[in-house]
């Protein structure tokens, strides 16, 4: 008698399912990347500083990672039917608000909307496979769920660049609607309205305890160098987000119905993990939006040549998804995390080497070098992080993983925006040549923090 194989493909009927979770991912990973290129131009629109519409990128990034952690309650709660489509329909109408808005404020709270229905997206899509689709099916579907991520960013930059150049910055947006009516359509097709019987109740306290710690510590940031504010409220802000932080700490460790528990970090590897994804990703994930505004702020390029510019990185990503196993099974967690985070630092640095005049297939190279290390160093954190959890403790790991993940997405685009326009203050507004350089070698010197954190892990960690 044969054994059942570990893995089988997938069955015809739950293809439209992952082509619905799929919509989902290709929406925000498009939303991440196609606004990057357009900030400029968006900008010159609402007659606004392009050095200061950092805000544009942190208000999406920080409301997804001030409400992940009600996905799986909602999705248990309502039924993951129900919450995905109410995600797919905030995003969607969202978007079309995104397109309306007249003024920078009107942007910054509809993009706080989108972040919303974003954090419900991946995480909901994701929790229905796994309850809908049998566990020998399941990772033929990620595998094919994962194509669609990889499209959205792959397109998103020179996509944005295209439309802002021949259409208007509108049209970024407006892309979102017939995608997401799509979706919308599917969903009462393709998704079960599948739920728990029993819920436990939602700690209140420790969402908002998080948000207040998220929130404070990102516009504290952000503001630092902002003329409408005083050096004090940023000040404060960072406090009221460290206070709260430090009572999120004691509150997980005292109730025992807390998002996150304080034992996920008796696991020292975890806890390496988290830390170092933090840091390391402070600096990695501020480089999507900081070259594209240096490209055409600074150096003087169109939108959609900026944003063909940025394909080699993510080219870089993909080439570097084979060769990744195989390199930390050679050397090791610790010793590729040591040297690929330095490289990471260093790659980040040297952009500050580049000008107007830099050939194009130099910069290619450059980007698609970067692209390697940093799916790398992406690839290698996340599996460290999660390799030793046990079972009780994956589903609240990984869902902090992917807070932090977005809360330092955040944090470093905040960072990256106040560093440029406090060294573009100090430089004056005729030399943004030298703001962005020394912007970019401080955020490559970051790493040299997260390189130490990986220091600490044990040389004989199992691969």
């Amino acid at each position: 008698m044969n054994a059942t194989p570990t893995h089988q493909a997938l069955d015809p009927e739950f293809r439209l399912l992952v082509l619905l979770v799929s919509i989902g991912f290709f929406m925000q990973g498009l939303d991440t990347t196609i606004i990057n290129t357009a900030l400029p131009a968006i900008a010159q629109n609402l007659q606004e500083d392009p050095l200061r519409m950092h805000s544009v990128v942190v208000a999406y990034v920080l409301s997804v990672a001030a409400c992940i952690p009600l996905s799986g309650w909602l999705a248990d709660r309502f039924g993951v039917r129900n919450t995905y489509f109410a995600a797919i329909i905030i995003f969607s109408l969202a978007s079309l608000g995104c397109a309306w808005s007249s003024s920078l404020n009107e942007l910054l709270v509809y993009r706080i909307f989108q972040g919303i229905g974003g954090a419900l997206l991946l995480p909901v899509g994701r929790l229905a496979m796994l309850k809908i689709i049998p566990r020998t099916q399941f990772l033929a579907a990620m595998s094919l769920m994962s194509l669609a991520g990889l499209i959205g960013p792959l397109i998103g930059p020179t996509l944005g660049g295209w439309m802002v150049e021949y259409l208007s910055w509108h049209w970024i947006f407006l892309i979102n609607l017939p995608i997401g009516l799509l979706g919308a359509l599917i969903t009462f097709k393709a998704m079960p309205n599948v739920l728990e019987p029993t819920v436990a109740r939602f700690d209140y306290w420790g969402f908002i305890l998080l948000v207040v710690a998220m929130v404070g510590l990102c516009l504290g940031i952000e503001n630092f160098a902002s003329p409408q504010n005083s050096l004090w409220w940023s000040l404060s802000l960072i406090l009221a987000g460290l206070l709260a932080t430090l009572v999120y700490a004691y509150h997980s460790h005292t109730h025992s119905n807390a998002l996150f528990r304080s034992r996920l970090f008796k696991n020292k590897i975890y806890a390496i993990g988290i830390l170092g994804n933090f840091f390391a990703r402070l600096g990695g994930n501020s480089i999507p939006f900081l070259l594209p505004l240096m490209l055409q702020v600074a150096f003087g390029f169109e939108p959609f040549i900026t944003g063909l510019l940025m394909i080699p990185t993510v080219l870089g990503s993909l080439a570097s998804k084979p060769i990744i196993r195989n390199i930390i099974q050679r050397f090791g967690y610790r010793r590729v995390l040591l040297v690929n985070t330095l490289l990471v630092g260093l790659c980040i640095a040297s952009f500050a080497l580049t000008t107007a005049e830099t050939p194009i297939w130099l910069r290619a190279i450059h980007f698609f070098i970067f692209g390697i290390l940093n799916s790398l160093q992406f690839v290698s954190m996340n599996t460290l992080t999660l390799k030793d959890l046990s079972q009780q403790d994956a589903s609240s790991g990984n869902s902090f993983l992917s807070m932090i993940m977005m809360l330092s997405m955040s944090i470093g685009v905040a960072l990256a925006g106040t560093l440029v326009n406090m060294l573009s203050a100090y430089y004056g507004a005729d030399n943004l040549v030298a703001a962005f350089h020394v912007s970019l070698i401080c955020l490559g010197c970051i790493n040299i923090i997260a390189a130490y954190i990986f220091w600490h892990i044990p040389k004989n960690t199992p691969v």
